[in-house]
This record gives C-alpha cells, structure tokens and sequence, in this order.
C-alpha cells in the first residue's frame, strides 16, 4: 500500500492529459512519474512529463495507432507517443534487472505494478506517481522527505549507487539546486561509491556536473562532497586548504573559489570560469621578501589547465573558448576610464567584455576587505561601457567610418601593410586623437602610407 496519498490541483497539459484518459479509458493504468511529480510539489513547472503505464509497448501502440507512436526506447519499454503534436514518452511499468556496467541493467522485465515500477527509481523524491485527477500516489515516503527537504535512496544506497553511478551527481544536484539536505546513510554512500564515477562517460558526467555548479547551493554541496568531484577533476585536489599569504585573500584557493561562486551569476560559462580561475595558483606560488604570496602568471596557467579539462569532459568548443579567455584575461585591469573601455571592447566584444565584468565582480567579492575599492571601480567602468554601446561609439574594424576598399583606392596594396594602418587608425580613434570620420580618416591613412614608403 501507498504510505501517503494527497491530492495536488494542477493543470496537466492538455496532450498529457489526453494521454493518461485514453490509456485509462482503455483499461490500463497510466500515470506521470518522476521528475515532473517532484517539480509539482515543490511549485516549479516542469520542464517535461513522463508517463508510466501497465499497458504494454505494443499495447500503447495499440491504443494510439502506428503513425503516432515511435519505438524511441522499445528494449526498455518506452515509446513515444504524438498528441496533438506533442512527444511524450510513454514507458511500461519495469522491473530491472542486476547492473554490470554502473549504468544499464542487464535485463529489464515488464510488470502491471506501479508499486515494482515505482521503487526501482533513484531517490524518493522521484518516486511519486499522479493520476489525472491530480491525486498524487506515493509508496517510498517521498512526500515526506519532500516537505521536510531531504533527499535518500530509494532502498540501500550503496545498491542505488552501483546501479547507476550517475545517480551520485544527480543526488548533489539536486542538493544544489534546491538545497535538498542528504540524508546520512545516502551521503556516506555517495563517497564510498564515487570512484565508480570513473565508469561513466565523461559527457554524461559533464551534463549533471554544468546543472549542479548553476544550483543556488553549490558551495555548500562542492564543500561538503569535495573528494567526489576529485574522482573526475583531480586537479582541484591541490586548492584545498592551499594559504595565500596576501592581505588581500582571507580564504584559501578552494575557499575563495566557493565563495566567488555564490557571487557568480547562474550560467554554466560563467560558473565554470569562476570554478577554474585560480585553479592554477598552488603551481605559482611564491613568498617574497616581506612575507607576501604571489601567484605570478596564474591566469596563464589556470587556462591552460581549464583548456585541458574542459576538452577531457568534450565540452563543447564554443563554452570551453569562453570559459579559457575568461580564465586567461581574468586580472586584465578594467581602469575605469573611456579609452580603457574602447580598447577592451575592441580586443574582446561587447559580449566578452560583459562577461569578463562578472567575472572579476565575484573574484573581487570573496577577496578581503582590502579589494572593496575595485568593486565600484567596475561600476564606473560598466557605466561607460553601456555609454560607448549607447552612444554607439567605434571600438572596432565594423564601426570605423572607412574600410578596406578606400584604403586600396588610396593606392595602398592588400595585405600586411593595410592591415597595420588600419589598426593604427582605430587606435587612434579609440585614444580619441582621431576623429571617425571619413575624410580625417582618409588624410590620416595617407599620412601613414607615405611613412610606410
């Protein structure tokens, strides 16, 4: 029997409903499970519904015709079903079998029991079922846990945790995002078992690690569970507890790196910038003469490093670049100044720039007390940054008020030597020595032409 039974109001959308009434209406069984259930509860909207049934593959196929239904999962009872133009996944209740490959079961056995179906699932807080008249079915006690903000295994952890290694991350996850607190027994288990993590692809490790640093609690979670996210990031291990020796840092490397992350807007870039900014800095280290550590070249270092793992965990190309230039250029001084705001935008784009202000605002905010001066320098810095993207003032080759074909009706050939005079007139315009407009423009490169000559 259930060990709790309410009733939530909730509009199911309309495709869903359809589908729970149709299968219902043919006499099986059919319920949203998982995920969605849990977001209901705590008030988020999901973002996707799952439907579980007692109905068989070819039975769902059966109900809602061949050209609506597509074997999608089939080995392991799903297929997806088209209502309305919709794709819901629609899978029979199953009972797995043992796991050899901390990921798949080796065999996967139909049931007509929600009851079999429901407690082979991850945490009980996942393991909630709701009909379509909103009556929210439970047999683990994840109601409960949920009011009560736990989160445990379903049955023994650790034999959660070697069916499905992932399930370890996916547990912090949801510790980060919703600041889940783990139950004892599940938390011991997730550390006895991380070296299994090393079992799973790196993409799949990739795609729960970049939601867990975005969760509002990740600190508390990277804190709390730092020896598991050694197993895929090894090279974090030499930041803990590694003193700075400068009376600008009250933290250590990790410390500092956790609390600039609370400061660090909820993108997987800018998190992850921020994660691997100093990550280099244990391999800098040096004391000078008064006492004081330096970390000269990190940024360097550290980019190199995050470069490295990024392409070990195949992160795409375009958040690895993002994600290497903002490590790289991270103590590139922002003067406040307009000249300075030009030159920045023309070496780095309105988008890099902005992103590099976010950067250096979190790493500033978990300093000492000693760098508060630098946060509202950033602020004037950013006030003449939104005045050059207001006033539409050229910062770059696009916005010069001439291009490549005046230079070459100047008489100036194609290649190297175009090139270094029209960098020096953007230069110019960017120190405000020049003015962009086209005649002055012209002048000034046939100045620079005759030099060249």
């Amino acid at each position: 029997m259930p060990s709790g039974m309410i009733h939530v109001d909730h509009k199911l959308p309309t495709p869903v409903e359809i589908l729970l009434k149709k299968l219902s209406g043919c006499g099986y069984e059919a319920y949203v499970v998982g995920g969605a259930v849990r977001d209901i509860l705590i008030g988020k909207s999901p973002e996707d519904y799952d439907v579980a049934t007692s109905a068989m593959p070819d039975e769902v196929v059966s109900v809602f015709g061949e050209k609506h239904c597509h074997p999608t999962g089939i080995a392991h009872g799903t297929v997806t079903v088209v209502v309305e133009g919709v794709p819901v996944e629609v899978t029979t209740f199953r009972v797995d079998g043992d796991y050899m490959d901390s990921r798949h079961p080796e065999q996967v056995s139909f049931t007509r029991s929600l009851e079999e179906d429901i407690k082979r699932r991850d945490f009980t807080i996942n393991a909630l079922a709701l009909s379509s008249d909103g009556t929210v079915i439970d047999y683990c006690g994840g109601v409960e846990d949920l009011k009560a903000g736990i989160l445990r295994t379903v049955g023994d952890p650790e034999e959660r945790f070697s069916e499905d290694a992932l399930r370890i991350l996916r547990g912090l996850r949801f510790s980060s995002e919703h600041g889940f607190k783990i139950e004892k027994e599940t938390a011991r288990a997730m550390v006895k078992k991380k070296d299994s993590l090393s079992d799973l692809s790196v993409e799949r490790i990739w795609k729960e690690f970049s939601r867990l640093i975005c969760g509002t609690y990740c600190a508390s979670v990277m804190r709390r569970f730092f020896d598991v996210f050694t197993v895929f990031l090894p090279e974090i291990a030499p930041m803990k507890g590694f003193e700075q020796h400068n009376p600008h840092h009250i933290y250590d490397v990790w410390e500092h790196t956790l609390a600039a992350m609370t400061y660090t807007p909820k993108t997987v870039v800018l998190r992850t910038a921020v994660l691997f900014h100093d990550i280099g800095k244990p391999q800098c280290f040096e004391i000078g003469e008064d006492g004081i550590g330096h970390f000269r070249g990190h940024p360097k270092v550290s980019a190199a490093m995050a470069d490295t793992i990024l392409q070990r965990l195949k992160v795409d190309n375009d958040t690895r670049q993002k994600v290497v230039l903002l490590v790289k250029t991270h103590d590139v001084p922002l003067d406040p100044v307009m000249k300075s705001v030009r030159r920045r935008l023309a070496q780095y784009g309105e988008e890099g720039v902005r992103l590099l202000l976010e950067v250096k605002r979190a790493d500033i905010s978990a300093h000492s007390a000693k760098s508060a001066y630098r946060i509202s320098e950033l602020a004037r810095f950013e006030k003449l940054l939104n005045q050059v993207i207001k006033d539409q003032l050229c910062f770059s080759y696009s916005s010069m008020n001439i291009n490549g074909k005046d230079l070459i009706d100047l008489g100036i050939p194609s290649g190297a030597k175009l090139g270094s005079i029209k960098k020096q007139l953007l230069n110019e315009i960017i120190d405000g020595t020049l003015e962009n407009e086209k005649t002055a423009l012209l002048q000034r490169a046939r100045g620079l032409w005759k030099d060249c000559q």
